[in-house]
């Protein structure tokens, strides 16, 4: 295998074929052929076994299990071989429930598998000349990559180009902090945390930027070689499932109690034999148990996750739906989220004169106007403005590529025919001071005849600090106080404008080191660009107040340009500065964080500081960020949503959602399709418990009695029915009509609230009183036509629970077209079972015409009750409440 470390840059492009100016797209998809995807191979997958297993190891349906097996034993024993029929059907429907689990499961994994897909790595590469960006997984051997701050190097590369570059290797090598990279050969016996040629697939990088060649794709690369040790992270579980789980455990004591109570009475008073005892104790075991509910729950989250990334909103972990209903606050970035991030100049100052610039986006038509007269532009300013530059136009193409501040800046400079590449052949870059959200600065340094020049550009007011002198007529100039107000008084106008302002200023050198020269500099001008806000961004502002949730703008832009742009779309005003925020205790910061609609010129720490101060004041919040210093505050965030667009790789894996169009009403479509999830949820849980509450009741008071209503068998049939079709289809409901006009759900309530435990048991016990009236109605006609109406009820109030908790949201019967198919087929095969040969089987009789009266009187009794004690509730249990 090539030691790709210890060859020099011309030999690694000789072996591998290739050039720095990259592939042609023939000679790639002839690579590709060859090597195939460009990704590591996972070797687990989902096993389709372990799923079906995990269907019968829950406790709840080890209680079942257990029951069949009594039944079996009292059938084989002589003492009632009947039950062995009974102990074949539960057996039966114990499978099929665990099938329509196992689908549930194996489609929520499938799910999750892709929403991963959903996110792929994308690469900036070189091919025919010209940069593009692919999906990473088309990388081959010989591409030439371009490496920026924030991004994952997508395959093992040798580097051919280094611009103050450090990585983060820590998956490789476990060391934490950054390694420095150069382009220097190596000896062949470097070990691999010494090759700092050399840069590998899924390393960060940390600083700087580079250019590199493919050396090793998918299995070839490091990663790839130590695949078989990486082990996935597992899906953790979400707190709806865990609720869901304790709930089960509860359910599962709650049954052992009632059936010792119901065995201890029915003994004391000897209204039923020992056998009748233990069957009647394994009909409630059967009633009690909510089978389908953990599966139900996984689906709709997935499914919803689904949904929620058709609206451009990718979920990378389960949980955050939780946190998405209760989100209170949103912290927001402005460029790219509130605003296009398609930045245009309009306006330039140089020499003391302000330049109209026009033109709007990227298009490269437009003059220069000087107090309305087309004029040449300001070609000093406008050169710096494209050297210190790394933003690039493809030649043939056209498009650009680059931060889109730096974009406009090209394009405003090619309206006075100045281009990149001519302007870098005349003065070649020999090293460049990257610009970081510390420092708020770049500088480069080029090649100026038989010396060197420095061009800077930054925020105006570092810049400015940064001064001694400024342009006038072409000659170097004090800069004076007086002077310096007047510029200071130009960029107010400018930013009161909602413009973004960048300075610019230069530096003749004798050395290119670098050293002190940022020092000492010329002011050149000004440049102004706007971003103007996207659709739909005012009108999102606007369902957030009316959803209790509050907007804050942090961006590092000045204050005057953030508040032009918070006006725009409808946000308040009230601005504080990265300076203004230093000076604040922890507690003035928890006041100001209440107070104020915008924090301006602020760093990523002054994010996390922001972050903390709302979650003291005990606010659930939502923090956008893009960048490699956002991880901190993507991290803390309850709801962490980073840029699918522009954001780094780093922002992305940190984050908890992925906004595929970097677009804040996405933010606020998402809230909304989290609230619909939970609301869902929580709709079913109602609906199943309150079912089961009533089965558990109804054959409880009715054995005491010396009655049995329904039969085991009869219990799981139902339980079959309701927990299926109707449950999952309650889970894909539509978003009721107010849902963001209602406050956020408070943090850390879950699923059964206050309300939803009175309803469960309100519900339920009217439930049970109907369904009891109908089977001692019925038994006038003997046991098993009681015993058929009871089953029946149980069926039909399906239609009675699910109608009431949906008319509360004022949904029509027929939006959920699911709904009424799960339904219908509900009542379908309830009527098979009671009029074709499977009656004998389920131990049920043909109903006359007064059996179906009695039974529908008390369906329509049970939904009007069903509705007033519903509205009662609600009334009495306001949402703020819990």
């Amino acid at each position: 295998m090539t030691k790709w470390h210890s060859l020099k840059v011309k030999e690694t492009l000789k072996q591998l074929k290739t050039s720095p100016k990259g592939l042609s797209e023939s000679d790639a998809k002839g690579r590709y052929a060859e090597y195939g995807d460009n990704e590591v191979v996972v070797t687990r997958e989902v096993s389709l076994l372990k799923i079906f297993a995990k269907q019968f190891l829950s406790f709840l349906v080890v209680i079942l299990i257990a029951a069949t097996i009594v039944l079996y034993i009292i059938g084989f024993s002589g003492q009632d071989q009947t039950k062995i029929i009974d102990a074949s059907l539960i057996a039966v429907i114990v499978v099929l429930n665990g099938v329509f689990g196992f689908i549930q499961d194996y489609k929520a994994e499938k799910s999750i598998e892709a929403l991963r897909a959903m996110s792929p790595l994308k690469a900036l590469v070189i091919r025919d000349g010209e940069e593009k960006e692919i999906d990473a997984r088309l990388l081959v051997p010989g591409d030439v990559i371009l490496l920026e701050e924030g991004k994952k190097v997508p395959a093992d590369a040798r580097l051919l180009e280094s611009i103050d570059l450090e990585l983060d290797e820590s998956l490789l090598t476990g060391e934490s902090s950054g390694v420095a990279k150069n382009i220097k050969s190596l000896p062949e016996d470097t070990i691999l945390p010494d090759r700092k040629n050399m840069v590998f697939m899924n390393t960060v990088v940390a600083r700087g930027r580079g250019k590199a060649v493919i050396a090793g794709t998918g299995m070839q690369t490091e990663v790839g070689k130590i695949a078989t040790q990486i082990e996935e992270t597992e899906e953790r579980q979400t707190p709806f499932q865990t609720e869901v789980d304790t709930l089960g455990k509860k359910i599962g004591l709650g049954i052992l109690a009632i059936i010792a109570l119901v065995a201890s009475i029915q003994f004391i008073i000897g209204a039923l034999g020992l056998i009748d005892i233990i069957i009647v104790a394994i009909a409630l075991a059967v009633a009690a148990i909510p089978e389908g509910l953990p599966a139900v729950v996984t689906l709709s989250l997935a499914l919803g996750s689904r949904r929620m990334a058709r609206r451009k909103a990718l979920v990378r972990e389960l949980p955050v739906v939780e946190s998405l209903g209760s989100v209170d606050v949103i912290c927001t970035d402005k460029t790219g989220t509130i605003t296009e991030d398609v930045m245009t100049v309009k306006s330039a100052y140089f020499d003391g004169a302000a330049y109209e610039v026009e033109g709007s986006g990227y298009e490269e038509k437009g003059r220069f106007l000087l107090d309305g007269k087309v004029v040449e532009g300001p070609k000093e300013l406008l050169k710096c403005g494209v050297l210190c530059n790394n933003a690039q136009v493809g030649a043939e193409s056209e498009k650009h590529f680059g931060d889109p501040t730096e974009v406009a800046l090209l394009v405003s400079a090619s309206k006075a025919g100045l281009l990149k590449r001519d302007l870098e052949k005349e003065h070649r870059r020999v090293k460049e001071l990257p610009f970081s959200s510390e420092r708020k600065m770049m500088t480069t340094i080029h090649r100026d005849g038989d010396g060197f020049i420095a061009y800077t550009k930054g925020a105006p007011e570092i810049v400015l600090d940064h001064c001694d002198y400024y342009l006038r007529g072409g000659k170097k100039v004090k800069l004076t106080k007086s002077k310096r107000d007047e510029m200071e008084e130009v960029l107010n106008d400018m930013y009161e404008k909602a413009l973004r302002v960048l300075a610019f200023a230069y530096k003749q050198t004798d050395s290119k080191n670098g050293k002190g020269i940022e020092e000492h500099l010329v002011f050149l001008g000004f440049q102004g660009m706007i971003d103007p806000p996207r659709n739909g961004v005012r009108r999102a502002i606007s369902e957030c107040r009316k959803a209790g949730i509050q907007v804050i703008m942090i961006t590092g832009d000045n204050a005057l340009t953030a508040k032009a742009v918070a006006g725009e779309v409808g946000l308040g005003t009230k601005a504080m500065t990265g300076a203004e925020l230093n000076k604040l205790s922890e507690k003035e910061l928890e006041t100001a964080v209440e107070r104020f609609d915008i924090f301006a010129r602020v760093t990523p720490k002054h994010k996390v500081a922001i972050l903390t101060a709302l979650q003291r004041n005990g606010h659930v919040v939502a923090m956008t960020g893009d960048g490699v210093n956002d991880a901190p505050a993507l991290k803390g965030a309850d709801v962490s949503l980073a840029m699918g667009l522009r954001g780094s790789d780093v922002a992305r894996e940190t984050a908890d959602m992925i906004l595929l169009d970097d677009n804040f009403a996405t933010i606020v479509n998402a809230i909304e399709e989290g609230r619909t999830i939970f609301n869902n949820i929580r709709k079913f849980v109602n609906y199943l418990l309150t079912c089961n509450v009533a089965e558990v009741f109804v054959v409880f008071f009715a054995s005491l009695l010396g009655y049995l209503p329904v039969t085991a068998v009869q219990l799981l049939w139902v339980n079959l029915i309701t927990d299926g079709g109707p449950a999952l289809a309650l889970g894909i409901d539509p978003s009721p009509k107010g849902l963001m006009k209602q406050k956020p759900r408070k943090k850390g309530e879950g699923v059964i609230n206050k309300r939803l435990t009175y309803l469960v048991g309100l519900i339920g016990a009217k439930k049970t009183g109907f369904i009891l009236l109908i089977f001692f109605l019925g038994l006038s006609q003997g046991l098993a036509v009681a015993q058929t109406m009871a089953f029946t009820a149980f069926i039909l109030y399906e239609f009675v629970r699910i109608a009431v908790i949906r008319s509360l949201e004022s949904l029509t019967f027929f939006s959920n077209k699911w709904l009424v198919l799960a339904l219908t087929i509900s009542v379908v095969l309830q009527l098979v079972i009671i009029y074709s040969p499977l009656n004998t089987i389920f131990e049920v009789v043909p109903l006359d015409f007064t059996a179906w009266a009695i039974l529908l009187a008390g369906i329509a009794g049970g939904w009007v009750s069903g509705l007033a004690i519903s509205k009662l509730v609600v009334k009495l249990t306001p949402k703020d409440t819990g």
